[in-house]
């Protein structure tokens, strides 16, 4: 049985899980991990014509590490040129953007300036992570499916999520904690009709990044977890370090951005790449996504100095690179950060309690604090560590540490979500009214009446007699055919006047028949749009509805009307 493409779209119309939006959701998931395995490798490849270990930084002398950073910020101000400055917006926050104002849907030439310039700048040392370009990318992907599909709009926000998790998955390796990113960070919500594909969207993702690479972690190399409960009272000690430094961070970021806006991207990516040159020529060891200090943080015996400087300067890094336009990922320095204050931490107590040996426990919790109180995301959080680590007895005490991170910096330090913060930052609109959130989930095609009669130039008295004979039947009612103007077709909604029509009389003249008639001016919209848009063309007046057509204009398949939607509203009911 071959099912037709614009039934396949009336099922996606619907909020509900389908076979159609699985299938579409693991053909979506793959290629999007592909192509963050292709960006993953791309990296490697730049990085190994210079370093001897993937991030190690310390193998360039310090000239190098210098000249490096301003190295790779010219090449990425060459690419941005080269498509427009106007598409040099990347990561996380502008996909974030996108979703609300276009379904998800990314600009090629944004997604272009993603892969090449957040691979040149993660090559060359600068202080970003890699999951924002695997969201963005995975996203664009995705979405990209659902624009050559022509599906509904709210189909091709689902798929979007979908690339985000396949993206985050073929990334960190970590498929858990990708759903609950996405459901927690990105679409702020927890629905099944979106969780099923999403999962589903991971999973391709975890599995296509274990065949390229393995199925090992990044962080499989931390011992099992000796922290007892005679341990709690320092990790509530560093958690509180954590929210406040978190909370710290992301204010002094937002601040960077909205200093920084109102000058070129020219002179603000040159000033990155002089800051970062100048604190690698010092601290090789803050360079890159943060692998690097990682392995810093957990040698034995460090001295405090040494750690104290090495988090200054990732700090200090991270901020400028991500506040004046770098691209690339900010969770990653996150990670790194968290792990250098643990270390710190950790060591600080060693000294104060000698025989207590957990720093690099201390890393583990200082990664989960940092990040969820820096993200305000304590679920996804919890999980990546788990999953990055392998370590399920960190369970009790990361949720500990998370928690009370996550309170002091929220609720003390006044903090949000970075990501939320950045979007306010670089005036980017992220959030919707209620009525147009819940009206974006349900497709048109899925409660149009599509039961139509379409008249051309009919005289009253034709119109009155098709209505009260064709009972099922919507009247249209088509006042300017397009074959005989330049315009496109003048539709209208025909109803009959139940006040001035009581008797009924088809004997009276035209004027009068004319007078009880009702003519609603039908707004076109496309066969893609949700129930907000149709909301939208339709509150001012709070009557009337729209058309909707397919390819062509001229091409009216389906009515919606605003009585559909305001029964929708008041009972939930798709009338």
């Amino acid at each position: 049985m071959i099912i037709s493409i614009a039934t396949i779209r009336k099922h996606l119309a619907l909020p509900k899980t389908s076979w159609q939006i699985c299938l579409l959701a693991i053909i979506g998931g793959a290629a999007s991990a592909l192509l963050v395995v292709l960006f993953t490798l791309t990296i490697e490849e730049i990085q190994q014509l210079y370093l001897i270990k993937r991030d190690n930084y310390n193998s360039l002398d310090e000239v190098s590490r210098f000249h490096l950073p301003i190295i790779g910020s010219l090449i990425i101000l060459l690419m941005a040129w080269l498509t427009g400055y106007q598409y040099i917006r990347t990561g996380i926050p502008f996909v974030l953007h996108r979703l609300k104002v276009a379904h998800g849907i990314i600009p090629f030439k944004n997604t272009l300036n993603q892969f090449w310039g957040s691979a040149v700048a993660l090559a060359s040392g600068f202080s970003v992570g890699r999951e924002g370009p695997a969201v963005h990318l995975g996203a664009a992907c995705s979405s990209y499916l659902g624009s050559v599909l022509k599906l509904p709009y709210n189909s091709t926000r689902t798929l979007c999520a979908c690339g985000i998790a396949a993206g985050i998955a073929a990334t960190f390796n970590t498929p858990i904690a990708a759903v609950i990113f996405v459901m927690e960070v990105v679409m702020r919500e927890y629905k099944a009709h979106i969780f099923v594909p999403v999962m589903l969207a991971s999973i391709v993702g975890s599995l296509i990044t274990r065949s390229v690479f393995g199925t090992s972690h990044n962080f499989q190399h931390f011992n099992t977890i000796a922290l007892e409960q005679q341990h709690y009272f320092s990790l509530v000690l560093l958690a509180i370090v954590l929210g406040i430094l978190a909370a710290a961070f992301n204010k002094y970021l937002v601040v960077i951005i909205k200093k920084s806006v109102k000058y070129h991207i020219v002179p603000r990516l040159i000033l990155a790449a002089l800051i970062t040159g100048t604190l690698g020529y010092l601290v090789p060891g803050a360079m890159g996504t943060g692998t690097s200090a990682i392995d810093i943080s957990l040698t034995n015996n460090l001295p405090l100095g040494f750690l104290f400087s090495l988090l200054i300067a990732k700090l200090l890094m991270t901020m400028f690179a991500l506040g004046l336009g770098i691209p690339g990922g900010i969770i990653g320095p996150t990670i790194s950060i968290g792990a250098i204050t643990g270390a710190l931490v950790g060591a600080i107590i060693l000294q104060v309690l000698p025989g207590v040996h957990v720093s690099s426990d201390f890393i583990l919790m200082g990664m989960a604090g940092f990040m969820a109180a820096s993200l305000n995301a304590p679920l996804a959080t919890l999980l990546a560590v788990v999953e990055l680590s392998g370590q399920l007895e960190l369970v009790v005490p990361g949720m500990i540490v998370i928690t009370i991170a996550s309170i002091v910096s929220r609720q003390l330090c006044k903090n949000e979500s970075i990501f939320i913060m950045q979007l306010d930052a670089q005036n980017l609109l992220y959030r919707k009214p209620p009525v147009e959130e819940s009206l974006q989930n349900i497709g048109a095609l899925a409660v149009m009446k599509d039961n139509l009669l379409i008249l051309d130039q009919a005289s009253p008295r034709t119109i009155i007699g098709e209505l009260l004979h064709s009972h099922e039947s919507q009247l249209i009612i088509n006042k300017e055919p397009a074959n005989q103007t330049d315009r496109p077709n003048t539709y209208y909604w025909a109803q009959l006047d139940a006040e001035a029509f009581d008797d009924k009389n088809e004997s009276d003249d035209e004027d009068n028949l004319a007078k009880k008639l009702i003519l609603h001016k039908l707004i076109p919209l496309s066969h893609q749009v949700t129930l907000a848009e149709a909301y939208l063309a339709l509150v001012e007046q709070r009557s009337g509805a729209v058309y909707i057509y397919n390819k062509d204009i001229n091409d009216c398949i389906g009515l919606v009307t605003f009585e559909q939607l305001r029964i929708y509203l008041l009972e939930g009911k798709l009338n």
